[in-house]
């Protein structure tokens, strides 16, 4: 059965749920000839905890190769740790502070109505974009996603992460986790969002083989965002008495109580729990199981790119919108500025770049992707963005872009109306410098300094050092503008 939909003003027939090839073509096509796909692909509370960036534990087979023919950058940092500011600073190319968003209700066009988004801009230069899953912010917002920066209706990309509940035919097996937060029931991959936004995916990349335009398909996973609800398969992937604890438990010595948080999206908020050891490793397990589950639905995707024969002129960009605490610092979840929520993956495969495959570790922030892209894909520079192209990167790994990164997160972490404090900091190639300052006044409240080469786990806040006095002063001449209240 087909419905016809008047979207933008153009035409589209809708086939089983998804929508294929626009009637009509834009007034700006461009040949995929002429210019690269772009294959988009975001994961959701994913932490810098992929198997080639050093994690052990996790079994990540298809990121890793994913790495092994892209750039992966090991020192590439969120503008905020928690969904909505960070993906609205990621898409519009602009940091939190511009924005003027630091929470999850406000949606970026309440702020900036005229703005042109990433894949906007990459549609008003003749692609056909389309967002399967979570990319812009969910639920919250009277605007669902963002309309304006897609050729077709977004699907799969706005609801409660509390309604990812397995569906499947007949009787649900039994919940074989213990913790509130977890769920292990022996179901298909289906019967989760993420399984069935790699089958929309897959669908999609057929119907833009044929599409007769250069595409921008961004794929939004929505793991591994609690609640932990992988399919049984890849529990049993992990043997939870040899996965490790928390190396790092307790709240690092002399730092600001400001920096921290009640980790309300797993302890619970006002009455919170106490998780047992139990509980710990379970989560910690649980948390492993969902980054292979979204792993395997990403292998999915880029085995159907390479079968279309798509992999040679697309570029691929996997990302995640923030890292994520397990019991590190006494935390769990985000919305600290500490280093293991600061930090995400990052990898750029283009088939063009140079000695694909190596790393870098040269700084990088998301809000580089907008340029960047836009770099590879010859289009215009986008306007106010204030990110920098990664391009010299990617044809150089040791190559240096940007001497920091910058991170920053309000106090209450979720507060209504204004912000009490605000935490705003700076990440050199050795140091993260945090200084918390009253909202309203300026006034300097707490600081926070951590030397990565000699604790690269935070566990020591070295701010009242007097051997730091110079490095201080180094890390706040970096301030952007923004940043030096």
């Amino acid at each position: 059965m087909k419905n016809i939909y008047e979207t933008l003003g153009s035409t589209y027939v809708v086939v089983m749920g998804m929508l294929s090839v626009p009637l009509s073509e834009p007034a700006f096509a461009a040949s995929s000839a002429d210019r690269p796909n772009v294959l988009f692909i975001a994961a959701d509370d994913l932490r810098n905890d992929l198997h080639c960036l050093g994690n052990k534990e996790v079994l990540t087979p298809h990121l890793d190769a994913l790495a092994g023919s892209g750039r992966l950058f090991t020192h590439a940092y969120c503008q905020q740790a928690v969904c909505n500011p960070s993906r609205a600073s990621l898409m519009t190319g602009r940091r939190p502070d511009t924005l003027r968003i630091w929470d999850l209700p406000t949606h970026f066009r309440d702020r900036v109505p005229d703005v042109v988004t990433l894949p906007q801009h990459f549609k008003n230069h003749g692609y056909f974009t389309q967002n399967i899953g979570k990319i812009y912010h969910n639920w919250r917002q009277k605007l669902h996603g963002d309309p304006d920066s897609w050729s077709v209706p977004a699907v799969m990309h706005f609801a409660p992460h509390g309604s990812d509940k397995p569906k499947v035919k007949g009787e649900l097996p039994p919940n074989l986790a213990k913790d509130p937060k977890c769920e292990c029931m022996d179901v298909p991959d289906d019967a989760y969002f993420d399984g069935r936004i790699g089958n929309f995916a897959i669908q999609a990349l057929r119907e833009r083989k044929t599409g007769g335009q250069p595409f921008f398909l961004a794929i939004g996973f929505w793991k591994p965002h609690s609640p932990f609800n992988a399919p049984k398969k890849y529990w049993d992937l992990y043997n939870r008495s040899q996965l490790s604890p928390p190396p790092n438990p307790d709240w690092p010595k002399n730092s600001p109580r400001i920096a921290w948080h009640n980790s309300r999206e797993i302890v619970g908020s006002p009455q919170a729990r106490k998780l047992t050891h139990e509980a710990v490793m379970e989560i910690r397990h649980g948390y492993l199981a969902a980054i292979s589950y979204f792993d395997a639905q990403v292998g999915r995707v880029l085995d159907e790119l390479e079968s279309l024969r798509l992999r040679e002129n697309t570029i691929v960009v996997f990302w995640s919108d923030h890292g994520y605490h397990l019991g590190e610092h006494s935390l769990w979840a985000k919305t600290s500025n500490f280093e293991l929520d600061a930090q995400v993956p990052l990898i750029i495969s283009s088939p063009k770049m140079h000695k694909p495959g190596v790393k870098t570790d040269s700084l990088a922030e998301l809000l580089d992707l907008y340029p960047t892209l836009a770099d590879l894909c010859n289009l215009p520079k986008p306007k106010g963005t204030e990110g920098v192209s990664l391009v010299p990167v990617l044809e150089n790994p040791t190559v240096i872009v940007k001497k920091a990164a910058y991170t920053q997160h309000p106090r209450p972490a979720y507060f209504k109306g204004e912000p009490d404090a605000m935490g705003r900091s700076v990440r050199t190639d050795r140091f993260r410098y945090t200084e918390w300052r009253d909202f309203k006044t300026g006034e300097l409240k707490a600081a926070e300094l951590y030397d990565h080469q000699k604790d690269p786990l935070e566990t020591v806040n070295v701010v009242s050092d007097p051997s730091m006095v110079e490095v201080i002063a180094e890390c706040r001449s970096l301030y952007r503008i923004g940043y030096d209240k």
